[in-house]
């Protein structure tokens, strides 16, 4: 079969590695987000994608924006059996989602967390199951019709990066057998009234206080290594556990000074915190940080 894969971020290029290794699956073109500036020197970099493409020799495409009617001309002239969309960036037209069935891949259980950080909103919501949906894409943001849903368990202390690792080779795998079995597939229709959304993330998202430490403890688990937490005077928490949730204390104090940790009570709950990072400096481990400040039990942690 010949496909039309359109993807950008890692999440994308191990899904498509896994379709480049079956012999009977064909990858005509690869559609992928422009080449952009990375880092203080604003070097131009291309998204993981691009650079699987290229150790393939496969055809590349990177229109800024896919709704140009050239760019949709230029992609309805390639022939293909199916176009496999995963994390691409840009919103299909209704000429190319006509061109061939669309098959979306979701890091979620639709129609939960439609839109840009499903991984996160599922550590922030601290679910105990998650999964991966294929769908026939329509005009809608996640909205199309339910093809098959594959779901793992959530570790109880599992952050971002470990998730997003189990979600895409789950997602990989998923893309295959929809692909070989599609012909056999029912489509089901989403329940809007049971949908909920979410947002890109923004730096501004890890920034946290020493209210919830069940709050603050998921926002860690969702947001490392970036955008990482921080208190409202930049100091990074690195590294934390969360102790207890039920607890009633004053904000912020320092309750006990470990070996190699500190334990800092929240309005609700207690934390573990073994590692900081204050701003423009190197990440030390919590007591060291508390001895430069000399602070000690019953202090306030800043």
């Amino acid at each position: 079969m010949n496909i039309i894969f359109m993807g950008t971020p890692d999440y994308a290029e191990k899904i498509l590695k896994t379709l480049l290794e079956k012999k009977d699956i064909n990858v005509v073109a690869v559609y992928t987000q422009p080449d952009k500036p990375v880092g203080r020197k604003k070097i131009l970099t291309p998204p993981p994608v691009k650079n699987l493409a290229l150790e393939y020799g496969l055809n590349i495409y990177q229109p800024q924006k896919l709704r140009e009617e050239d760019v949709v001309n230029e992609l309805l002239a390639i022939e293909c059996d199916y176009i496999v969309v995963a994390a691409y960036g840009q919103i299909l037209p209704k000429d190319i989602l006509d061109h061939a069935p669309c098959i979306n891949l979701h890091a979620s259980i639709l129609p939960q967390y439609r839109g840009a950080s499903p991984i996160q909103q599922t550590l922030l919501h601290d679910d105990k199951t998650t999964g991966v949906t294929a769908m026939l894409m329509d005009e809608g943001l996640d909205t199309g019709d339910i093809l098959q849903i594959d779901t793992i368990e959530v570790g109880k202390d599992e952050v971002v990066g470990s998730l997003f690792d189990r979600l895409t080779d789950l997602a990989s795998n998923l893309t295959v057998d929809v692909l070989e079995q599609y012909e056999s597939l029912i489509p089901q229709k989403q329940n809007d009234s049971e949908a909920t959304h979410c947002k890109k993330i923004s730096k501004e998202n890890g920034k946290v206080d020493f209210e919830d430490a069940y709050e603050l403890y998921n926002k860690y688990r969702a947001y490392t290594p970036w955008p990482g937490v921080f208190l409202e005077n930049g100091l990074k928490l690195k590294n934390i556990q969360l102790l207890e949730k039920c607890s009633e204390n004053d904000a912020g104090k320092i309750l006990h000074i470990g070996d190699k940790s500190i334990v800092v009570a929240c309005t609700k709950g207690t934390l573990e915190v073994f590692n900081v990072q204050a701003p423009s400096k190197k990440e030390v481990e919590a007591v060291a940080y508390i001895n430069g400040k000399r602070l000690e039990v019953d202090d306030y942690f800043s």
